[in-house]
């Protein structure tokens, strides 16, 4: 087999939960919270932090570091002292551990890939790396699953999901997030049992119950499989409703949702655009009982009522031939108080960023003009990063698109005048930790200073 565990082992893994804890990163930053997966610690780009100042100067938040990336258009994240972030230089893909408040160099991880993007997009990391318990895990283009140790980058194990499960390569390679349930690592996988089949063969492919992989997180070795589907670009979504666990993952065909703990599929939700060239790429959002899918390609949009081993569709786009309530690309819509705000439309040209009313899909507001967009909501606002760059915030609110501050982070004035920081394609969601806000375009993460020091509430005071 091409798996490989290095831990595999209860034992092993005992001993290593066991070992003494690292030496304490020095932080100014107590008060806030860690950002330790992607779409931060609730799992639907919405940050509890306070004390957030609604008007910036002229040249923007003051910039605190910046460091050059590869390839790539991961997300980083955030824990304990130390920000992650996952990309690629040259033939090896990289996972780099620095400090999050200097930027200063912690260690690397890294290894080979030969992931070729077919469409004539960049060869990086699509998919944002994972923290927990000391380790992290990244799941690359190519499909090679890796966890490492979190203080030093040692690898524990790995797994290449595209030998042992089949799995074509999709459009743009690999682009889902894991995530952690107790001591599971669930994966969206996708496999076909087709051997070494590339892109190519995507229409021809055939899916055989791995749409869900849940592995042990401690060892890799794999716990259960789950769903008829091939991969998509959206994460799973993890929630408690109803008194007992929820899984959600948008995969190629359709909306699953399932026991996390049991690995027992409740539904499927079919919901994909009629095109062979079509992606599910946003997350579910849910609220209660009931959850959201949008995307760009055909259907649009729809609201589902779910329950044990059944659903109810609310409301659905596919039922309006034209006007469509959102129509979000690879950007997730965030609810607050009964309406979801969003980025609609599939290029640069059209999109428009949207409030609609969770209730009945109505559309309250729309502003064009932004290009593509994705969110990230702090103390009553948006911070909104455009893919060619320009941060803005927006006041929350379904009455009208209301702009509070606009920036375009720029290098110190030289020879031909100052120079944007954050190019094109800047299509990774910003994220916030500890009242710094990290942002990254093509070749930079830029880190600023959202929540000034003496102003950011201590939410929690540890190390």
């Amino acid at each position: 087999t091409s798996r490989e565990i290095r831990a595999a082992d209860p034992a092993a893994g005992a001993a290593a939960d066991k070992a003494p804890p690292p030496a304490v990163i020095a932080r100014k930053r107590l008060a806030g919270d860690d950002w330790p997966h992607f779409l931060g610690p609730t799992g639907d780009n919405q940050s509890a932090e306070r004390g957030l100042e609604p008007k910036w100067p002229d040249d923007g938040p003051k910039i605190i570091w910046q460091t050059m990336l590869g390839t790539g258009y991961a997300s980083p994240v955030v824990s304990e002292g130390r920000l992650f972030q996952f990309d690629r230089v040259g033939g090896r893909a990289r996972l780099r551990a620095l400090e999050s408040e200097t930027g200063k160099f912690l260690w690397q991880f890294d290894y080979p890939s030969e992931y070729v993007d077919l469409y004539g997009y960049d060869n990086g990391p699509r998919a944002s790396a994972t923290v927990d318990e000391g380790r992290v895990y990244i799941f690359g283009a190519e499909g090679m699953l890796h966890c490492v140790d979190a203080h030093t980058g040692k690898p524990i194990w790995k797994v290449d999901t595209a030998a042992d499960f089949g799995v074509v390569q999709n459009f743009f390679g690999v682009g889902s997030t894991p995530v952690v349930f107790g001591d599971l690592l669930i994966v969206q996988i996708g496999g076909s049992g087709a051997q070494g089949a590339t892109a190519s063969g995507v229409e021809q492919a055939l899916p055989d119950g791995t749409g869900v992989v849940a592995f042990d997180k401690r060892t890799g070795k794999v716990k259960y499989k789950l769903g008829d589907e091939l991969a998509s670009y959206s994460s799973p979504a993890l929630a408690e409703v109803g008194g007992r666990p929820w899984c959600f993952v948008f995969a190629r065909g359709g909306l699953l949702g399932f026991d996390p703990a049991k690995g027992t599929l409740d539904f499927r939700f079919p919901f994909r655009a009629a095109k062979l060239e079509s992606v599910n790429a946003s997350n579910p959002v849910i609220v209660g009982d009931q959850v959201f899918v949008s995307e760009t390609y055909g259907p649009g949009s729809a609201l589902v009522k779910f329950r044990a081993g059944a659903y109810d569709v609310v409301w659905s786009d596919a039922d309006r031939p034209r006007r469509k309530s959102m129509q979000a690309h690879w950007s997730t819509a965030i609810h607050r108080d009964g309406y979801l705000y969003g980025s609609s439309g599939r290029h640069d040209t059209n999109a428009e960023l949207r409030c609609i009313e969770l209730a009945t899909g109505k559309v309250l507001w729309s502003e064009p003009d932004l290009t593509r967009t994705t969110l990230l909501y702090v103390d009553g606002y948006f911070v909104s990063l455009g893919e060619k760059g320009t941060l803005r915030l927006i006041k929350v609110t379904p009455e009208k698109y209301e702009e509070a501050a606009q920036a375009t982070l720029v290098e110190k004035e030289g020879t031909f005048g100052p120079t944007p920081l954050l190019k094109f394609p800047a299509w990774s969601p910003p994220i916030l930790s500890h009242g710094l806000l990290y942002v990254r375009g093509a070749g930079r993460l830029v880190c600023v200073e959202l929540i000034p020091l003496d102003k950011l509430t201590p939410r929690q005071a540890t190390r």
